[in-house]
């Protein structure tokens, strides 16, 4: 299913009244080692639950009705926070399921929230499975992470809020576990800017779907696999970084860690590894940028200890 901008200013519209408009920051890209003529911080790790995940997920419950017994979601730690938050905004039970990795601030947000936390497993497709076996024999409203039409949609309304704020951008940087995210602003935007989609190299989904045709399974490992360890990129996400021709971007562990400490650094910014991906990507030169280029980062996260 095409998710159009149309059902992305519904999404928006049915969200204002919950949903943090996060700032835009612009800043001086050579105190963060890039060289390009704008460099703007989408601040979406001050969203409520600490990442954009928010968005998708109460997207999603407004969108449903939801089953007698509450609802269930299976998570590497922030996409649950968000279901449990959401959850509890409408009054509803939750049960998130979440790989023994999970960060511990991840795991102590869903407690908060008042989420039934179950921890299953090594990594997030364990936990999806022993979710899915969970709710077989309950009436309950799943919410996928990332591979469900309402959770892209609401997604999408981070680029339509950026879009408004600056829409003078040529590129978007943005970091991609199954594709949720980077498949919501290729959705708003389409061609129409550059999207640029980095992995660190523990966690290659996209490029793995690029290299074969199709979304195809992938080890998971590394300093991201606990937000961005996606195990096959989602088909909802496929088809809109397809349409739009994202373009794939791998970084190491180490260029993702160095990125997170000079965002605290230069600008005290604290974001989790996965939120500073984006900004690896521009600090190792593994996207060339003209001197004129107009880039935005999305920040997308900051679930960290």
């Amino acid at each position: 299913m095409t998710i159009d901008r149309p059902a992305i200013e519904t999404a928006a519209g049915r969200l204002r009244p919950h949903i943090r408009r996060t700032p835009v920051l612009d800043v001086d890209g050579a105190d963060l080692g890039v060289e390009c003529d704008v460099l703007a911080l989408k601040l979406e790790h001050l969203q409520h639950t600490g990442s954009f995940k928010a968005r998708g997920a109460l997207n999603a419950l407004l969108s449903s009705t939801i089953g007698n017994d509450g609802v269930v979601a299976a998570s590497g730690g922030n996409h649950g926070v968000a279901v449990a938050w959401a959850a509890s905004r409408i009054g509803q039970p939750a049960n998130v399921f979440v790989p023994e990795i999970a960060a511990p601030a991840k795991v102590e947000a869903l407690h908060n929230h008042g989420a039934v936390v179950h921890q299953v497993g090594s990594e997030y497709s364990a936990a999806l499975a022993a979710a899915e076996e969970w709710s077989v024999i309950r009436e309950v409203t799943s919410v996928h992470a990332y591979d469900q039409t309402e959770v892209v949609t609401g997604a999408a309304t981070l680029a339509a809020e950026l879009d408004v704020q600056r829409p003078d951008l040529d590129t978007i940087v943005v970091a991609c576990g199954g594709g949720g995210l980077a498949g919501g602003l290729s959705s708003w935007f389409g061609s129409a800017r550059r999207i640029v989609v980095v992995e660190t190299t523990g966690t290659p989904t996209y490029s793995s779907a690029l290299a074969a045709g199709e979304p195809v399974d992938v080890a998971v490992s590394g300093v991201g696999a606990d937000a961005l360890g996606a195990r096959r990129l989602g088909s909802v996400g496929w088809a809109a970084l397809q349409n739009s021709g994202a373009q794939s971007v791998l970084v190491d562990d180490d260029a993702v860690l160095d990125a997170q400490a000079v965002l605290w650094r230069a600008a005290r910014l604290k974001v989790e590894a996965a939120g500073a991906a984006a900004l690896a990507a521009l600090r190792t030169g593994a996207v060339t940028l003209s001197p004129s280029e107009r880039v935005a980062v999305v920040l997308c996260g900051a679930n960290v200890a």
